[in-house]
This record gives C-alpha cells, sequence and structure tokens, in this order.
C-alpha cells in the first residue's frame, strides 16, 4: 500500500493486550508493546514507531510494561511525503455528558492538544480521550487535512505537528463553550504555509494574486487585537476584473478552497431570478442563511463562508438603467448590499457575463445598509468582464473597494499555462521531445488561459486521431505510441482565434494580390507608417498614434493599412470597415464600433484600422447626409487616451478628404498622407512585375494605365489575361503565352475612368 496511506508489511504474531496500570496511560492515546516487540514497528530515520490496524487506525507505540497474550495480525505502517496535518477539525464532548458547563480558550487548548499529541496520526473518525484543567474530554476527528493534498473518496489521516491548524467545534447540549477561535484562527486563515499557484492550476497571476492577499488577507492573518490598536478595519470587498478566460473564477474556486472555512458555495447569477414577486429577493436571502445562523448561534466565532457569484452583472446592473416598471431587479442590489456588505467573515466571488442586460433603482439602499440585519462577518471579492456594467453603489469604498485588473498572460504567463496543462502529458511521456513551450508562448500573443487551453485540447485531438482507423474504430490503440508533436500544437493555433489576437485572415483579404513595388510614393507612405508603429512600440510620450490615408478609390490605401497592421507583429490587429455592419441601426454601429476601442484598451500594443470612413459614417453626397452619432463617436474615441500601460495606433483610410475635413475629423488624426494613382512609370513597375506583357509592349501599356488607380490596373490584367476567346489566363500567367496589346486597348475601353 503505498500513496496518502504511506507503505506497510505485514506478518502475524501474538501481542499481549491488557488495561493500562494509570489512567495517565490511557489518556495519552499511545499502545503500548513490550521493548522486544518494539523495533518491529520503527519508522527509518525518525524515533516514531507505528501501526496500522485494520487497514485504518494507526496507533503510535511505547513499552512500559508486560501483559498477557492474544493473537491479532500485526502491521507496519510507513507514513508517506508530507504526511503533516495542516487542518484538525474536532468535536469536544465531556466523558460524562451532562455533568458540567466550562468554557475553554481556543488557543490554549490547541497549543496543549499539539504539544500533547505531536507525532500521532489522527484519521477522520478517531475518537481520543484527553484529560485538560482536571477535566476528561473526548474529541471526535470530523476532519483532517495533509498540507497540499486534494480531497479524495478515501478516509483522511496524517501526523499531528507544531503547524497543525485546529478547529474546535461543540454541540449546543455539551456544555462546553469555546472562547477565541477567532483569534486562533486568524493567524490560520489559509490551510497552507506557502503557495505553488502552480500546483492550483493558476498561472501568469503571481503578481495579481500578491495585490489581493496584501489588500485582503494580511490583515487578516493577525489577530484581531493587533488590528483593533491599529484602529482598521478589514477589507470588506475586492473587485477583480478583466478579459473573460483569464482566470477570475480559477482565482476564485482555487482561493475558496485554501481558506480555512466553510465549503464555497457557487451560485450562476441568473438562477437567483425568479418570476414570482419576492421570490428573487428570497432566494438572495438563502444565500447567507447559514452565515446568518452561524453568527447568530457563535457570534465573533463564526466560520468563514465563501460565496461563490457567476454572472452578477446579471442582476446587479446599474440601478435605473432598464424601465420595465416592476423593480424585481432593483431591490435585488439592495439584498445583496444588506448581506454582503458591513461583515467579516464571509468571502463571496463574483464573475460577470457581458449579454443580460437588468436595470436596478436605489429605494432601499439606505434602510438595508443601516439595517439591524446586516451581517458582522461579510468579506466580499467580486470577479466581472465589464466593470462598467456594476451599480456604482457596489465600487464605493467600503464594499469593492479594492479593484484589480486581471488582464491578458503576457510570455511568461502564457508559458506557466502552457505548462500547468501539458505537465500531465509529459509525467506520463505522452509529450514529444521537439514540443518547445517556449516558443509556443512566444506565438500567442493575446491568448488568454482558457484560449490556451483550447490549443493544447486542439494538440491532443490531431495526436489521438492518427491512432485511430476509421476503417476500424474497433481497432485496440497502443497507448505508449501516442506522441503530442510541435506540429500538432502549430496547427492548433489555426484552429483557436484569440477573441484579443489579430484578424490576420480579415486582413489578408484587404490585399488579395500582395504587395508589390508600385512606385516611390507608396513606398514613402508604407515606410512612413511603419515608423509610426515604432514610435507607438517605444515612445512613453505618444500612447495613441493617429494616422491617416486618403486618395481616390482604388488607389490602395486599405492594402497598405493592412500590410502595415499584418508586418507590425501586433498582437492586436483589428479592421472596422462598413461591410460587417450592413443593414444595422447607428446606435448599434457606435457600439460594435466602441466594442472595438474597448478591446483594444485590453492589449498592451494594438492597431485599430477605420476603412472608408465615410461608408462608416453613411455619408451621401447629396444634401449631404450622414450619421452625427458616430461622428461623433469617433471624434471621442480618436482623442481618448488608452490606459495606462496601453498603446494604441488608429489607421483611418476615407475616398472623400474634404468631407472629413467638413465635419472635423481631419483634424483628429496625427498624421495624413495622401495616396496618389499610379503615373506611368510606376504602372511600368507593376507590369514588370507581373510579367504578362512582351517587352515591346510594356511601355505602351504602361502609358494607356497612367493616372489610373492600382486596384483598377489589377482588374484590367485580369479582364485582358482571359484572351480575345477566353481560357488564357493559365497560359498567360504561367509565362507560356502574352497579353495581346491590341486586345488590352479594348479592355482599357470598357473602364470608366474618373
Amino acid at each position: 500500500m503505498a500513496g496518502r496511506f504511506g507503505f506497510s508489511s505485514s506478518s502475524q504474531a501474538t501481542m499481549k493486550v491488557t488495561s493500562t496500570p494509570s489512567t495517565e496511560l490511557a489518556l495519552t492515546n499511545l499502545a503500548y508493546v513490550s521493548s522486544s516487540d518494539l523495533p518491529n514497528f520503527a519508522v527509518p530515520g525518525s524515533k516514531l514507531f507505528l501501526a496500522l490496524i485494520g487497514n485504518s487506525f494507526v496507533l503510535s507505540l511505547r513499552y512500559p510494561f508486560h501483559i498477557h497474550r492474544i493473537s491479532f495480525s500485526r502491521i507496519k505502517f510507513i507514513p508517506p511525503d508530507n504526511f503533516n496535518l495542516a487542518l484538525l477539525t474536532l468535536d469536544l464532548e465531556f466523558v460524562k455528558k451532562g455533568t458540567k458547563n466550562e468554557q475553554l480558550d481556543a488557543v490554549l487548548l490547541a497549543n496543549q492538544l499539539r504539544k500533547r499529541f505531536v507525532n500521532q496520526v489522527m484519521m477522520e473518525g478517531q475518537r481520543v480521550s484527553f484529560e485538560y484543567h482536571g477535566n476528561n474530554y473526548i474529541f471526535t476527528v470530523n476532519h483532517a487535512a495533509v498540507e497540499g493534498q486534494d480531497k479524495s473518496n478515501a478516509p483522511e489521516r496524517g501526523i499531528i505537528s507544531s503547524d497543525t491548524y485546529i478547529v474546535f467545534e461543540t454541540s449546543n447540549s455539551s456544555g462546553i463553550k469555546i472562547v477565541n477561535q477567532r483569534e486562533a484562527a486568524s493567524s490560520n486563515i489559509f490551510r497552507q504555509k506557502e503557495f505553488n499557484l502552480q500546483s492550483l492550476g493558476i498561472g501568469g497571476l503571481s503578481a495579481e494574486f500578491g495585490d489581493i492577499f496584501r489588500r485582503a488577507f494580511a490583515s487578516r492573518v493577525f489577530p484581531p487585537h493587533v488590528t483593533n490598536k491599529l484602529g482598521i478595519k478589514h477589507v470588506k470587498g475586492m473587485l477583480l476584473y478583466g478579459p473573460p478566460g483569464t482566470g477570475k473564477t480559477l482565482m476564485a474556486r482555487q482561493i475558496g478552497k485554501l481558506l480555512n472555512g466553510r465549503e464555497p458555495k457557487i451560485v450562476n447569477g441568473p438562477e437567483v431570478l425568479s418570476k414570482f414577486v419576492g421570490e428573487t429577493e428570497k432566494n438572495v436571502r438563502d444565500l447567507f442563511a447559514d452565515a446568518e445562523n452561524d453568527q447568530r448561534t457563535r457570534g465573533d466565532q463564526s466560520d468563514l463562508h465563501v460565496i461563490i457569484f457567476d454572472e452578477i452583472d446579471a442582476i446587479c446592473k446599474s440601478r435605473g438603467s432598464t424601465r420595465d416598471g416592476t423593480g424585481v431587479h432593483d431591490s435585488i442590489v439592495n439584498q445583496l448590499l444588506t448581506k454582503f456588505f458591513f461583515s467579516h467573515n464571509i468571502l463571496s466571488f463574483i464573475e460577470t457575463s457581458p449579454s443580460i442586460v437588468i436595470s436596478m433603482t436605489e429605494r432601499l439602499l439606505a434602510f438595508q445598509i443601516d439595517g439591524v440585519e446586516s451581517l458582522n462577518n461579510v468579506l466580499l471579492i467580486g470577479m466581472t468582464n465589464r466593470k462598467d456594467l456594476l451599480d456604482e453603489a457596489l465600487l464605493r469604498p467600503g464594499r469593492l473597494e479594492v479593484q484589480v485588473e486581471i488582464n491578458l498572460p503576457d510570455e511568461n504567463g502564457r508559458l506557466q499555462i502552457l505548462q500547468i496543462h501539458t505537465n500531465k502529458m509529459k509525467e506520463n511521456s505522452f509529450l514529444a521531445p521537439d514540443v518547445n513551450l517556449q516558443e509556443l508562448a512566444a506565438r500567442t500573443k493575446n491568448f488568454s488561459g482558457a484560449e490556451l487551453e483550447g490549443v493544447v485540447k486542439s494538440a491532443v485531438s490531431f495526436a489521438l486521431n492518427r491512432q485511430l482507423s476509421m476503417d476500424d474504430l474497433t481497432k485496440p490503440v497502443d497507448e505508449e505510441s501516442i506522441k503530442v508533436t510541435m506540429d500538432d500544437f502549430l496547427t492548433a493555433l489555426n484552429d483557436i482565434v484569440p477573441a484579443f489576437g489579430a484578424s490576420t485572415d480579415n486582413l489578408r483579404r484587404c490585399r488579395l494580390n500582395g504587395m508589390v513595388d508600385c512606385g516611390d510614393r507608396h513606398k514613402h507612405i508604407y515606410q512612413r507608417a511603419m515608423l509610426l508603429v515604432e514610435q507607438v512600440k517605444v515612445s512613453k510620450g505618444s500612447p495613441l498614434v493617429t494616422c491617416l490615408l486618403e486618395g481616390p478609390s482604388g488607389s490602395g490605401k486599405t492594402a497598405i493599412s493592412a500590410t502595415v497592421g499584418i508586418d507590425s507583429d501586433f498582437p492586436y490587429v483589428k479592421i472596422v470597415s462598413a461591410e460587417s455592419m450592413i443593414g444595422l441601426h447607428e446606435s448599434t454601429k457606435c457600439a460594435q464600433i466602441v466594442k472595438v476601442f474597448e478591446d483594444a484598451y485590453k492589449s498592451p500594443l494594438s492597431i485599430i484600422i477605420l476603412d472608408d470612413i465615410e461608408r462608416l459614417l453613411e455619408y451621401v453626397a447629396i444634401g449631404p447626409r450622414f450619421s452625427n452619432i458616430i461622428s461623433q463617436t469617433l471624434l471621442v474615441l480618436l482623442k481618448r487616451l488608452p490606459p495606462e500601460g496601453k498603446k494604441l495606433m488608429v489607421i483611418g483610410t476615407t475616398s472623400e478628404v474634404s468631407f472629413l475635413d467638413s465635419i472635423g475629423l481631419c483634424d483628429a488624426f496625427g498624421v495624413t498622407y495622401h495616396v496618389p494613382t499610379l503615373k506611368a512609370n510606376d504602372a511600368k513597375k507593376v507590369l514588370q512585375q507581373l510579367n504578362v506583357f512582351a517587352e515591346d509592349d510594356i511601355d505602351a501599356a504602361a502609358e494607356a494605365l497612367n493616372d489610373l488607380p492600382i486596384k483598377k490596373l489589377y482588374m484590367l490584367i485580369e479582364m485582358a489575361a482571359q484572351g480575345e476567346a477566353g481560357g488564357s489566363a493559365e497560359a498567360i500567367y504561367s509565362g507560356k503565352e502574352k497579353i495581346k496589346i491590341a486586345h488590352f486597348y479594348d479592355c482599357i475601353q470598357d473602364v470608366v475612368r474618373y
């Protein structure tokens, strides 16, 4: 037997059992054997002598006397590594019940028990007799937690050490009252002495966790009399906010497991809602019923209660933001304010979703805050994707006063997350030697933790799929041949598209013909734009850089912008165009544009391309008519600086620069470049690179293309490449044939030139 139970070996022998010769020995929780038998139970490298009885209880042995015979199986027990108990919950009672009433100090009693039973093994369900201040007691082990081990279905047991944290419980009829339980618990708020976030499945959040611990838990580590002398109160609320998938809920659940308190309650925000009047508020009150009862019966000695709220914004949006006329949702915030704040020991975590909009009012707030039913043991840690949607009353000091942003992981954080998700396959030799997690971390810019997990799952699916035969799915699989390779991970990157990543596919579609040398002016504009990219990267005084490319339709403005976006290697590049907003109301368009900018603010480096701004503004030359709402939105966004530590470049394109100038939008851009049509010399360079004309015809064709936008040049070339009778394109593009100049002139006549 191994693992959490240690190692053992058994043999049949005859041992002697009898009553102990003195009461003192009976209260030591030790089994006494002959000195000649004791070495058989020695634990190597220690002074411990342990025996496993019935594959369950472990006895500590000594040898003071001789006794008569009885036959039973003896088993030597060797404890595994990390067998020390972190937490022991004991139920106390008198040996003779109902005889007296006693008040016990939890700190003094815990110190006495640790000293008396040090190095003894305790197991859940075990009953032990002991004497304390002249009274005989029995404690029953209700819960035992070994440091650094997760829960299992097997009975928990471990060795008491000087660091074991002991919690006492008593029934109302026991006659025993425990005092100073909170004093004992204050320095033992966590179940283990140190934290390894990676072992908890949390990667890339060390700094954020440090902030959380400092603001929410540091004061709770010290005894209450210390904080009382300092004249401070514990933080009553903390808000963790950031993009979805960054680990907010994971952190909440893991911290809930680390704390010495009740099992956390996990509630999905919409589950609280009910169609019946008053039922929603009742659901909120029921969440805190256990905490209220605990405080009512135990007062300051009440335990720490953990409540995890998913999608809290589904019920706690800004009050008064909707007009449903019922006021049902308004009173939800009031109930939460009543229960959450003004308490010290209930720990709540909140996760929000941006999809549900619910309103609230302020009618009951003042009464609830000052009401007699407000709990005296609440600490709220909230988590949200949309901090802006939460009611302001939740965010003021004294409530969710500490606000920590949980952002997308950096390269080192991504490496930690990938190590967490590949640890098991590496231990079991399923990870191929060629897998370079450092390279993957560098490639996965702006991937969230959830998206990185998706990459690992996708890579594993490729590895498993290689072992399957679609002709015979019942064919046995050779487990040892399963290897997840670097190619699997690289292919998986195409499956998972990060929500805050670069829209590479959309950018490539904006330059289907690639980038060719089409003259000094286009080259100059591209080089200048890349200098602006460099400025955004390194400048400390320019967190926002804006650039406008204006020129005739089809002159290559969008292609240049897309190329700059791709070559910048920025983690977040998005293109905003009218084609993705066809048929939308102008307010909806504004919301989509704002969302792109809000998403960009979550990335350290971002580029936003506003393509065909006049189309976004719904410009019509007759009138002229345009959307003033969208115009004002763009004016604000183009001048609003990104948050501290974030840098943004905005590139706009337009064919109606005079219109933008008339409404003041040109002034919102820091730099403006004119993208011209092609001159004859520029067109000649393009035709030479395409190699579709005979040498003698290139000059004549280039002259005919003078002052033509490059987009129309490509269209003319494709038309002429079909040949007079069609079917010549493949031969022309392969170089076997050339476009006939006469046919090319005919095609030019079909093109309307402005």
